[in-house]
């Protein structure tokens, strides 16, 4: 089990048996699951400057869901945002302890397709028979050999939701610098600048260039609202790396949407076992 930060496209959830915790949004007075959210509803409503925040899933969502899954199943792993951008691990946790069967919490200190391609790993290990030690060594190897890489136009979206982390200091910096984001330590911190958009984004595939190295990856490019900017971002990656497994583009979670903001796009390198 995960939780929609993980940015997993649905087949491929369904194709792998992956339960999801929907994250809440609430956009003014309206709280729903993010899935019942629809992405331009939630720029139009950014744009216009309507509150908008994101919630964890409440414990008692982890408990039905891990009591469907218990039917099928001895044992539970469950992989999550970072504790230092959501409190979803700490609901998880509540849930699991009401549990009969053991539910194993797994903090994966990142977001996006580098938690999206962890479930994944730990899903092909647990299709195969391996048993819960082996499922969340495979979920902690891959988190540990990925990365995250978000151009965003403005901080400003990240330091209304409080996740701006370690790239607070880049606030106050000229408009025309953009910065590259990176998740360190389980929260987002500044990985490069440029002026200008076109420059950030050159600087931050050329890093992802770099991050992919000479081994078999699995790139993914994530957007919020900007579906031209991530294929043209994908047809620049392809040819200069050199073993590539699965490449994909996915819209952004919209919890995550909520806190890079409209136009945002993200690059993840996760080298594949």
């Amino acid at each position: 089990m995960t939780d929609s930060t993980a940015c997993l496209p649905a087949d491929l959830a369904r194709q792998w048996g992956v339960s999801i915790a929907q994250i809440q949004i609430r956009i003014g007075d309206q709280v729903a699951e993010e899935q019942y959210v629809p992405a331009d509803h939630l720029i139009s409503a950014m744009r216009n400057r309507t509150p908008v925040t994101t919630a964890p899933p409440e414990p008692a969502t982890f408990y039905r869901l891990y009591q469907q899954v218990a039917q099928q199943a001895d044992a539970i792993v469950s992989i999550h945002v970072s504790s230092r951008l959501s409190e979803t691990c700490k609901a998880a946790s509540r849930a699991a302890g009401q549990m009969r069967i053991p539910v194993h919490i797994v903090d994966s200190a990142t977001c996006g397709m580098s938690l999206g391609y962890a479930v994944l790993a730990a899903a092909r290990v647990a299709g195969a028979g391996g048993n819960p030690r082996r499922v969340i060594d495979a979920a902690v190897k891959r988190c540990r050999a990925s990365s995250e890489l978000i151009y965003v136009d403005t901080l400003e979206y990240l330091r209304r939701g409080g996740r701006i982390g370690a790239a607070a200091a880049l606030v106050g910096s000229a408009l025309s610098l953009k910065p590259v984001l990176t998740v360190q330590e389980g929260q987002i911190a500044p990985q490069d600048k440029g002026f200008g958009s076109d420059r950030a984004l050159r600087k931050m595939v050329d890093t992802a260039v770099s991050r992919a190295g000479e081994g078999m990856v699995d790139i993914a490019v994530e957007h919020f609202g900007n579906m031209g900017r991530a294929t043209t971002i994908l047809e620049e990656l392809k040819p200069r790396l050199n073993h590539v497994r699965d490449a994909v583009i996915t819209e952004v979670s919209s919890s995550i949407g909520v806190h890079v903001g409209p136009g945002a796009v993200g690059i993840t390198v996760s080298r594949a076992e």
